[in-house]
């Protein structure tokens, strides 16, 4: 295959993902009490799901050692799902102090990655997504009760939409790159 069109291929990939997240997070912003809900459901279910491969792990390595271990953090990951299933609001409260801790990490490691890749063209977006990224953490932290309905879903759509324009940068940056050293190959192939 041409290198030009796999490189035009996967950008364009990568664009269309980045305007999917944007209208994800568009959509999470404009509706904060479905998103955070559908958020809880889907980590409650993902824990059922995490919890039975446990089990099923544990009852396949049980003559190695750790059965019992392994059921009982497969029942632990069971109820933490099924109570987040069976209770979203409260699992909803919970999820909020979750996702804080989670932004402060991610924040932390897009501020790495920033300072890593800061030669290249775009490495500012990333910057800009680590910033932003940890203000929504410092949100959460202070409104957290008194915000527990609306602040998941708005926060998770604030960061999918930044880091769906991060991402659209980033690829219309490549795309760029790309489209320049087309150009000078031309004009090199002309030379010869």
């Amino acid at each position: 295959m041409n290198v030009n069109k796999e490189i035009n291929r996967e950008v364009g990939w990568s664009i269309v993902l980045s305007v999917l997240m944007i209208v994800a997070g568009v959509l999470a912003i404009i509706l904060p009490q479905a998103s955070g809900i559908a958020v809880t459901i889907l980590v409650g279910w993902l824990l059922l799901f995490c919890g039975g491969a446990h089990l099923a792990y544990a009852w396949q390595m049980r003559r190695s050692g750790g059965l019992w271990w392994g059921i009982l953090i497969g029942i632990i990951y069971i109820v933490a799902g099924g109570y987040l299933l069976l209770r979203p609001m409260v699992g909803l409260a919970t999820l909020t102090l979750v996702l804080a801790a989670y932004l402060v990490a991610a924040s932390i490691l897009e501020f790495i990655l920033a300072f890593q890749l800061r030669p290249l063209t775009g490495s500012g977006w990333l910057l800009l997504d680590g910033i932003i990224t940890l203000i929504l953490a410092i949100l959460i932290g202070w409104t957290w009760l008194a915000s527990t309905l609306w602040v998941v879903g708005t926060l998770v759509g604030i960061s999918m939409l930044f880091s769906g324009i991060t991402r659209l940068m980033l690829s219309l940056a490549a795309r760029r790159l790309a489209h320049a050293f087309r150009g000078e190959v031309h004009e090199a192939e002309q030379v010869l």
